[in-house]
């Protein structure tokens, strides 16, 4: 980190895959954090374990939609900063069923955002100076690239899930509370984070357990999507630096700079799985890859230009790739149990084809 960081922060979602890593490394930090999150099937107090005796730890089970709860707790624990990562975020779950999807990261943006305003609006001068609310949120409220090309801060919004228009909304939201309402706010967009504790009904984590139980795997049309992949922690440390040293009102699109597409993404898994868990009888892992009819919608490919963070907040990540995605498969063949505690199965059913099926 660098620049002025507070003392003390506001983490909504931080029982989630992306807001318990920014926990866990905001203890280690020494700042005070006060993790706040309604604990849906996603968020999990597991994750973070190894920080819940710290003194600087606090957690606050409330929905971001109860403005008096949120209010409340603004007023204990008088933060400096607030980092908003409480949302729906599994696509395939937007298109079965898209209503929490818009209460969550829609009206409960509106309403955090309106409990953020009064509690800003109060604070002394020094403090209110040094407020900031960062809203972090995803690359594909861009929609789709073709082949060529990256997405800049200034590409045109073309959402095309429900998930991806909701958070759309919200980006939309807290630029209108800045614009509008002068509230200090900082917002992120980043391509798909991997690594240990993400729920198990991702890509990755769906590839490795469904592996290791010698299920199918599955993979939409015939892989050919292309996602950027950047590793959490990575993330994290992105984040700490937008929110010390990245300007007011500006976004900033972070990025491993790691494009693959789907299917080798999956095979580069199998390749790594076979090397430490072999399969019985010199059989391969991606034996077990099934092809199976597309998401709907489906975007093409997405990728970042992350230059801005790079030249203006000198942030680049500190991971290698392949070493990271290792170390990603190797925590999950280590933390079994953690698995089977966060899901209960349903991460190896497919969905997103729910309303399509007659």
């Amino acid at each position: 980190m660098s620049g002025a960081f507070p003392a003390t922060v506001v983490v909504t979602g931080g029982a989630g895959f992306i807001g318990s890593a920014l926990v866990r490394r905001l203890i280690r930090e020494k700042v005070r954090v006060i993790n706040v999150d309604k604990l849906t099937y996603a968020g999990n107090l597991d994750s973070l374990s190894s920080v819940e005796s710290s003194s600087n730890y606090h957690f606050e089970q409330a929905d971001i939609l109860d403005h008096l709860a949120i209010e409340k707790i603004l007023a204990k624990y008088s933060p400096g900063a607030i980092f908003h990562l409480a949302a729906e975020s599994h696509v395939d779950r937007s298109i079965d069923s898209a209503e929490d999807f818009i209460q969550t990261n829609i009206v409960g943006t509106y309403r955090l955002l309106e409990s953020t305003l009064r509690y800003w609006q109060s604070l002394a001068k020094e403090a209110k100076e040094g407020f900031r609310f960062l809203h972090v949120s995803t690359d594909e409220v861009f929609g789709s690239l073709g082949p060529k090309g990256f997405f800049t801060e200034t590409t045109p919004y073309q959402p095309h899930s429900p998930y991806s228009a909701s958070k759309a909304a919200s980006d939309h939201l807290v630029r209108a509370w800045s614009d509008t309402f002068k509230l200090p706010v900082l917002i992120t967009n980043c391509s798909n984070n991997f690594g240990p504790y993400q729920f198990p009904e991702k890509l990755i984590p769906v590839v490795i357990l469904n592996a290791i139980h010698e299920k199918p795997i599955p993979v939409y049309g015939r892989g050919e999507n292309v996602r950027d992949w950047l590793y959490v922690d990575d993330h994290v440390s992105a984040l700490l630096q937008v929110l010390s040293s990245g300007r007011l009102g500006e976004t900033y699109l972070i990025s491993g700079r790691s494009e693959k597409n789907n299917v080798s993404m999956v095979n580069l898994i199998c390749e790594i799985l076979d090397e430490i868990k072999p399969r019985a009888k010199q059989k391969k892992y991606s034996e077990l890859i099934q092809f199976v009819s597309d998401r709907p919608a489906h975007d093409w490919r997405y990728a970042i230009d992350p230059s801005k963070m790079e030249k203006e907040l000198g942030w680049k990540p500190a991971e290698n790739f392949e070493k990271s995605l290792r170390k990603t498969v190797s925590w999950y063949l280590e933390n079994l149990n953690w698995c089977e505690r966060v899901a209960s199965g349903m991460y190896r059913k497919r969905q997103g084809l729910a309303r399509f099926v007659s």
